[in-house]
């Protein structure tokens, strides 16, 4: 009797455990999709600049920078379960931050912590996961981290198409004054709704027991055998203690007691795992996956799509996204992780590659009426443009083009070094504002942000160089059917990132890592990653005014190959093996 009970205590735990985790991963996502939403709006309310306003959504990016790269050394010395613990109550105290904002300053702080909170949770839930649970139920438990990572893209989502029905219901009756009001709350309740998650993570985080891993680094090995004890069957903790035990000795050339650091960090079980972790985490992010999330609806919009059409694609395609995670998780401890990897990556770069090669026809087409658009500039200094059909036409003449149908306008330009891309603006939308050119929505505001844009360029002299139009493209519009096509292929390519990197990623960046190196060595190939979505994120823009879409694309075609072939020759298959097993496997390698 007492073993069905200890078996059914285990079973009730280890839920709890995957209870925390996929609360974490909602507030990842969360983190990721909420400004989406609520951007619109706050645009609308704030009175904020363009630059200011990039800030803002930037904020997020930059506090997860900063925590991600101290989270491996606040794992460590606090704890794994203190951490989750602090993680969820910062972003519960970024909520009202936001909300409650009333200037720049308090709504930078309130999303600067947001970001703090997800940098925490990305690096400290998976570490958490892959050193408490079983070995059977290592790549369950990480894959439902990034189920309801997705389902908190999809649900900030749903929750700002749910306004945005709103709103326009709203804007057909009332006057300015209250259409404004109702923005203004709009955008801040949107952020009040993603507070429950973080109460409940908090307060799941308390209720769970330390990581066994960091007991037995302490030199706690009652606690650990107890910690164990919770989730596994007495045999199996007693082996994995054991393991912990062989592992330490190796590593350290004394006994496991001893906790000074003496074996060498240059050692292959140590340098091969990081690099390799290092190289998926690069290559998981340059695919493309975050750029295509964040600019889903415009990549529809400019593929021939309607408004209401790319909004609700951008639904479906969370949806998917969500949908395609279960399965993957159903998959992940049953074919293994190199398998899901490999099938994974294949189906994203023919993906890629249909996207590209649809875009690339469609840009061949493209007509550069820069030097009109300069002469049209106001002393030098800005621009602004209503663009429709009349105007089109016009550009197009008076540079020797000719072109039926449904038209789009992007412009780059530059004051002094600095360089921006205006929105894309179709001709045949009768509610778009006109396209703006000016030097605030271009020139940095601090020599701070503008040594981080170009710090070969003088700010100074920017803040007064003439305007200088590099381009300004006139392209047709697609057709529908060509909308949809792209569609599919965006559909395609998020069902086979859902079901193997995005499942597999984070098991690859937990497993991979050796005991003595896991938390910080987590924590550097995170920074890796958020570099390189930054990176990412900065140039999206840029090149696709300035060469379209498929450079884009094809670009991201080149990145995920590079990651099918590391997979393919360096990773090794880790599904049903301990993590001192899989520390064994590269000291061997």
């Amino acid at each position: 009797m007492s073993k069905v009970v200890g078996l059914s205590n285990q079973r009730s735990y280890n839920r709890l455990l995957l209870f925390v985790a996929g609360l974490g991963g909602l507030l990842y996502g969360i983190d990721v999709g909420i400004i989406g939403g609520a951007l619109p709006y706050l645009e609308a309310t704030s009175k904020l600049t363009g630059s200011q306003l990039s800030i803002v959504v930037a904020a997020v990016l930059l506090g997860s920078v900063f925590s991600t790269l101290f989270a491996g050394l606040l794992a460590d010395w606090m704890g794994r379960k203190p951490l989750m613990v602090l993680s969820g109550t910062i972003f519960v105290l970024s909520i009202p931050a936001i909300a409650l904002s009333q200037s720049y300053g308090a709504l930078f702080i309130g999303r600067l912590l947001q970001g703090m909170s997800g940098g925490f949770v990305g690096v400290v839930v998976p570490l958490y996961l892959a050193e408490c649970l079983p070995a059977r139920d290592r790549g369950k438990g990480t894959g439902i981290f990034q189920w309801l990572l997705t389902l908190g893209i999809v649900s900030a989502a749903v929750i700002g198409t749910y306004y945005s029905y709103r709103v326009a219901e709203i804007a057909r009756v009332a006057t300015p004054d209250v259409l404004f009001h109702v923005k203004d709350q709009a955008w801040r309740r949107i952020f009040w709704m993603s507070m429950p998650p973080g109460i409940l993570f908090v307060l799941g985080s308390l209720f769970v027991a330390e990581s066994p891993r960091w007991l037995f680094k302490r030199g706690k090995k009652d606690l650990t055998f107890a910690a164990l004890l919770r989730s596994r069957s007495e045999e199996q903790a007693q082996t994995e203690l054991q393991e912990m035990e062989v592992i330490a000795r190796s590593a350290q050339g004394t006994s496991p007691d001893d906790r000074s650091s003496k074996g060498s960090l240059l050692r292959r079980r140590y340098v091969i795992p990081f690099l390799l972790a290092c190289v998926i985490l690069f290559c998981n992010t340059a695919t493309g996956v975050n750029s295509i999330i964040g600019y889903n609806t415009d990549i529809l919009l400019q593929s021939g799509l309607s408004d209401v059409r790319a909004h609700w694609g951008y639904v479906v395609f969370t949806c998917l996204n969500f949908l395609m995670t279960v399965i993957g998780m159903a998959l992940v401890d049953r074919k293994g992780r190199k398998f899901l990897f490999l099938l994974g990556t294949s189906g994203i770069i023919v993906s890629l590659i249909f996207i590209g090669t649809l875009f690339l026809k469609t840009e061949a087409r493209r007509h550069d009426v820069g030097t009109t658009i300069q002469s049209m500039a106001t002393d030098g200094q800005g621009l602004t443009l209503r663009f429709d059909e009349a105007e089109a036409q016009r550009l197009l003449a008076a540079n020797g083009f000719q072109s039926d149908g449904k038209l789009s306008l992007s412009v780059i330009y530059s004051y002094g070094g600095f360089t921006a891309t205006t929105s894309t603006v179709r001709s045949d939308d009768a509610g778009a504002a006109p396209l703006q050119v000016s030097r605030a929505g271009c020139v940095p505001s601090s020599k701070v942000e503008a040594f981080f844009r170009n710090p070969f360029v003088n700010l100074d002299t920017a803040r007064t160089a003439p305007l200088r139009i590099e381009h300004a493209y006139i392209a047709p519009v697609p057709s529908e059917a060509h909308g949809w096509l792209v569609a599919l292929g965006m559909y395609s390519f998020i069902a086979f990132y859902a079901m193997g990197p995005g499942v597999c990623v984070w098991l690859a960046l937990s497993e991979l890592m050796p005991t003595r190196i896991r938390s910080n060595g987590m924590s550097i190939a995170l920074v890796i990653n958020q570099l390189v979505s930054t990176t990412l994120a900065a140039i999206f823009l840029p090149v696709v005014g300035k060469y379209g879409y498929s450079t884009m694309f094809f670009l991201f075609t080149g990145f995920t190959i590079v990651y099918l072939l590391t997979i393919a020759i360096f990773l090794p298959e880790t599904k049903g093996k301990t993590l001192e097993e899989i520390e064994e496997h590269f000291e061997a390698a």
